[in-house]
């Protein structure tokens, strides 16, 4: 199914989609909020979805512990939670469509044949005629810019034949692409807003391609700034950034708030999860979120 389970568009629908390789951090926690506002503030619906499509990189015990600390921080999310690894049937499907019209190609090329690419994919599958069996699948782009108007970081372009290339929607192992997967689960789920990290900012021109190919609508999108380390890494789990602690939920409530520009009183000092998203949803203002796409840890203490 490549359609929203839903007949009727809703005004506004978001979610947080967290990858259960580790525990939630500050990062995941600004992200979180951010969604959650954004959709609580405009009386829209915020849904939860686990991406856990790469069970090699999961860790034991991780979505629990991500379902669990949502709810200590007082977060509520709309419905049954998603679980990607329940959507193969329509990720194949969609994959066979794109090969059956000629979008999509095998590949057999190992990670030693595109050193030297710079991430740019040269081409050397996209005319040869491989066999499925043991072959990653590429998507093949056009020669054309694509761009959208970002609510925080503005106007953004990339021409993805020659800043991409051909990209993979199935890795060679069998385990489906992100590019692909948050596209068709999105449009299912009937998103109509997609708040993330700016990490993911030059993967949206993808993703506004599989959306052009596969007849699906375009959400609109708000990238948020990434908090940096005082060692000049982006804040999450590949560099052991301290997972959320439950006793810690008000404090860093308030920490998250203010790192993305909003402005909390002091007579939440003190107080409740619930009461800080609850003022937090009243107050809501993206308008004041930094335009810039990183942000010092330091600046937030």
């Amino acid at each position: 199914m490549l359609c929203s389970p839903s007949s009727q568009p809703e005004r506004y629908v978001g979610r947080f989609a967290p990858t259960p390789s580790g525990y939630l951090h500050f990062g995941s926690l600004i992200a979180a909020l951010a969604s959650y506002l954004d959709a609580r503030a405009a009386g829209g619906r915020w849904l939860l979805r686990m991406e856990d499509l790469d069970p090699p990189r999961e860790m034991p015990g991780a979505q629990q512990a991500i379902v669990e600390t949502l709810q200590r921080y007082g977060f509520e999310w709309d419905g049954e939670m998603l679980r990607q690894s329940e959507r193969h049937d329509a990720y194949d499907a969609a994959i066979e469509r794109l090969l059956d019209e000629g979008l999509a190609y095998a590949c057999t090329c190992s990670r030693k044949q595109l050193e030297g690419h710079h991430g740019l994919y040269p081409g050397f599958c996209r005319d040869a005629g491989h066999s499925l069996r043991d072959a990653a699948i590429r998507l093949r782009v056009p020669d054309r810019a694509y761009a959208f108007s970002d609510r925080v970081q503005g106007e953004f372009r990339q021409h993805l034949g020659r800043e991409v290339g051909d990209f993979v929607i199935r890795r060679r192992d069998g385990l489906i692409a992100y590019q692909l997967a948050v596209v068709l689960d999105d449009a299912w789920q009937g998103v109509t807003d997609v708040v993330r990290g700016a990490d993911l900012l030059d993967s949206t021109p993808r993703q506004l391609y599989l959306q052009e190919l596969l007849g699906l609508s375009q959400p609109r999108y708000l990238h948020l700034p990434l908090i940096i380390q005082p060692d000049g890494h982006k804040l999450g789990k590949r560099y052991r950034s301290p997972p959320l602690q439950p006793h810690e939920a008000s404090p860093l409530l308030l920490r998250a708030l203010r790192a993305l520009g909003q402005r909390p009183v002091t007579e939440l000092d003190g107080a409740l999860p619930a009461e800080i998203l609850h003022w937090a949803v009243a107050h809501w203002d993206a308008g004041l979120i930094p335009r810039t796409p990183t942000l010092a840890e330091a600046q937030l203490r």
